[in-house]
């Protein structure tokens, strides 16, 4: 017990001294971008809820409907009691919607891509994954019996390379796994140069976490913007559509073969049926007239934010201590990240805009590479010109603060 102690007091150690310790701080999310904390209020600009839908009234409504219909419980595994006409129906919803011949609801997007990582890779196989791709990917490509190889990221060349080289064994398979929109950075995988890469040498995956309900025709995601269908699809319930869960999209037959032998599904509790019944009016709100003026704001204030910001960065003179790092990366999605350099810096940044009633989190290593510490400042369809204005004027009182002068 005593080793096990000591690892672990080093490994917090470490974390501390490397200014990489994480937190989790009470907060109470209320409507129209705002939030409470320790009985403060702020501008939330740190969601996922890109479209405001989980605070959507109706919504609000149907999950007191769904309640009193179904209670709070699926009451077990999908494989036993827990497979709800509400979450039979999502499924159905969402196949349809997308394309696919089925989809599969999963607790989470994590547990999601873990299962396809186990249940699809033997020995022998090889994962050929985005460099940046999320946490849950790697992690499962690294415990999985495969080979993890990474190509350069939203590098169809370097894709090319790997796909070229040859495989352990006559019968492996390969599978090339990348996001729609990454998590960190904003920007889009050039979904259709992969695809033209790829042609039949390879399955191919792609997490369209960040892009479903937010690109695409009715929010299809980041899959129909680029006018491409992939073997497997998971998109996620968190961000959008306002709730939580995810769901793969596959075939037929891969379906089947999930359902049978996919352990994280078979032995986990079904998603509530109330659950489900939220996330249908959910997405029928997204696929609507409702989702399209959402997504329709959601572009307006991006690209009225990001004129805000280069006019403030423009005007950050020569000497200014973090003139160098000081960067807003290319997006068109709602994850906007302005890299701040060091981690230190980062976070009081970050905490001066807290002062400023501004609630934005310091992204830090290990989550993202040495030296890019960032504000990951999400803009969303509930934001308005001026809550905009008054984040760029606190960016303009911490940046302009005599200590980096």
């Amino acid at each position: 017990m005593n080793g096990w102690k000591a690892r672990i007091d080093q490994a917090l150690q470490q974390a501390l001294s490397q200014n990489q310790k994480r937190q989790r701080v009470v907060c109470e999310i209320k409507p129209q971008s705002e939030m409470m904390v320790a009985g403060r209020s702020y501008l939330n600009f740190s969601s996922n809820d890109y479209l405001g839908l989980s605070q959507h009234p109706d919504l609000l409504q149907i999950a007191m409907e769904a309640m009193r219909e179904h209670g709070i419980g699926s009451g077990g595994s999908g494989h036993v009691t827990g497979y709800s006409a509400p979450l039979a129906s999502l499924e159905q919803d969402l196949a349809t919607w997308l394309g696919y011949e089925r989809a599969i609801v999963y607790p989470s997007g994590f547990t999601a891509n873990q299962a396809i990582i186990k249940l699809l890779i033997a020995k022998g196989d090889r994962i050929l994954a985005d460099k940046l791709s999320h946490a849950s990917i790697m992690e499962a490509a690294m415990l999985s019996l495969g080979e993890l190889r990474r190509f350069k990221h939203n590098d169809p060349t370097s894709l090319q390379k790997l796909l070229s080289q040859s495989l352990l064994s006559e019968d492996a398979e390969q599978i090339v796994i990348t996001e729609g929109v990454f998590s960190m950075d904003g920007d889009m995988a050039p979904l259709d140069a992969l695809v033209n890469v790829i042609q039949d040498q390879a399955l191919f995956m792609v997490d369209d976490a960040h892009g479903i309900g937010i690109l695409g025709n009715q929010g299809r995601g980041t899959c129909d913007h680029f006018g491409i269908h992939p073997d497997i699809l998971v998109v996620t319930f968190g961000k959008a559509a306002g709730c939580s869960g995810a769901a793969i999209l596959l075939s037929a037959q891969l379906a089947e073969y999930f359902i049978q032998s996919s352990r994280p599904l078979i032995y986990s509790t079904a998603i509530p049926p109330m659950q489900a019944a939220i996330l249908r009016a959910s997405f029928t709100l997204i696929r609507g007239q409702i989702g399209d003026a959402l997504r329709q704001k959601l572009r307006k204030n991006i690209h009225y934010f990001q004129n805000r910001m280069k006019d403030l960065l423009s005007e950050i003179p020569e000497s200014h201590r973090l003139k160098s790092s000081l960067q807003l990366l290319p997006s068109d999605t709602p994850i906007q990240p302005l890299i701040i350099g060091e981690s230190d810096d980062a976070l009081k940044v970050a905490d001066s805009l807290k002062q400023q009633g501004i609630w934005l989190s310091a992204i830090r290593p290990p989550t993202v590479p040495p030296k890019s510490a960032r504000l990951r400042i999400t803009i969303t369809a509930t934001h308005t010109a001026a809550m905009i204005d008054q984040l760029i004027a606190a960016f303009h009182q911490v940046l302009f603060d005599a200590e980096y002068l």
